[in-house]
């Protein structure tokens, strides 16, 4: 018989860089899944591994290589301080997602750095590592993974809506599980705040102080990504593709492109929901601080936002890939082809053992 009580580490970095978040949590199964998050943090990325981490899809296959080997001991170094700092005993697994360097599912190609057996032998714990690659092989996107999360965890809530380097959305339609990008949110925002000497748009105080380019805003919203169907994910090659050019033309006022830009990703986001004040919309993620973009987002949907404790907007991912992890280890499917466009649903990951 499968045991019901799972003590795992989720480990997640995100494609906006700020850091690696680590979650201890506490999963318990009886009829359905509830979890307890017993310690959490996030670890900044120091300055060269922020700027080698944006650089890296330019890399060849060589630098690759030799940045993953890096990446690996680093992240099993930040593993193994988590597990320190909090004297951390009873570890099942830590269930990493590495960090997406390039995205390319159309190529039949995604690669996460941090997910090479050592991390493992480093960090002195069982492992469970790259999810993404099986579903590319099958067929999928490799994205988005949360959603089987939100399914078993956040049921009580139609939509589930992540702000973080990008927006995505997770819902049920036809009994099936449904997610897909939205677009980019905080990859381009934190692109531009920094060109104005700050980190991020601290609640989106800067684009506030911009005015709407209404040509800006009428490009930006017909990009071809907001008509196709779902399965659809986005990576940082799009952003830097498709999205960067149509900003730069405007470059001579950071401040309007960031209100545009923001008031953009609003109704992007509004075009996928119900607009029905009776439904429930979860908001998590870096981008749900962004006081502008959520003032924005409330006067372009009836919806009811809500918006959780700061531990779930931070650590939803890492605690869902810690779910993820868990459900590996029962040989239970852990990523749904509704979602990914795969062709089946599947247990995916890797497992290390020390």
């Amino acid at each position: 018989m499968k045991k019901a009580n799972y003590k795992v580490i989720g480990v997640m970095s995100g494609t906006s860089l700020d850091g690696i978040d680590l979650v201890y949590v506490n999963f318990d199964f009886k009829n359905s899944w509830s979890y307890k998050i017993l310690k959490a943090e996030t670890i900044p990325y120091p300055l060269n591994w922020q700027e080698t981490l944006a650089e890296a899809i330019n890399y060849s296959e060589e630098r690759l290589e030799e940045l993953n080997k890096k990446y690996t001991n680093f992240l099993a170094g930040i593993i193994s301080r988590f597990i320190e700092t909090h004297q951390i005993k009873d570890i099942d697994a830590v269930c990493s997602h590495g960090h997406t360097i390039k995205h390319e599912p159309e190529k039949n190609y995604t690669l996460q750095i941090g997910n090479l057996p050592e991390l493992a032998y480093l960090s002195g714990q069982t492992v469970i590592c790259d999810f993404r690659v099986q579903d590319v092989n099958l067929g999928g996107q490799g994205a988005p993974l949360v959603p089987i999360g939100d399914q078993l965890l956040f049921s009580d809530y139609k939509y589930c809506v992540n702000l973080g380097g990008f927006a995505n959305i997770s819902t049920e339609k036809d009994n099936k599980r449904l997610a897909y990008d939205i677009c980019a949110v905080n990859t381009v925002i934190n692109y531009y705040a920094q060109k104005l000497g700050k980190e991020f748009d601290e609640g989106g105080k800067l684009a506030a102080s911009g005015e709407l380019n209404k040509d800006l805003l009428k490009e930006l919203n017909k990009l071809p990504f907001y008509t196709q169907e779902p399965p659809k994910s986005l990576g940082i090659e799009w952003v830097k593709s498709t999205v960067f050019p149509i900003l730069e033309k405007y470059e001579d006022n950071i401040p309007d492109i960031l209100h545009t830009y923001t008031l953009h990703v609003a109704q992007q986001i509004a075009k996928t929901l119900d607009d029905d004040p009776e439904t429930k919309v979860l908001m998590t993620g870096g981008g749900t601080f962004n006081n502008f973009l959520l003032r924005l987002l409330k006067t372009e949907s009836k919806c009811h936002f809500t918006i959780p404790s700061d531990e779930i907007i931070n650590y939803k991912e890492a605690l869902i890939f810690g779910l993820l992890g868990v459900l590996k280890l029962r040989d239970e499917v852990n990523v749904l082809k509704s979602v990914t466009g795969a062709k089946k649903d599947h247990s995916s990951g890797v497992i290390y053992e020390i």
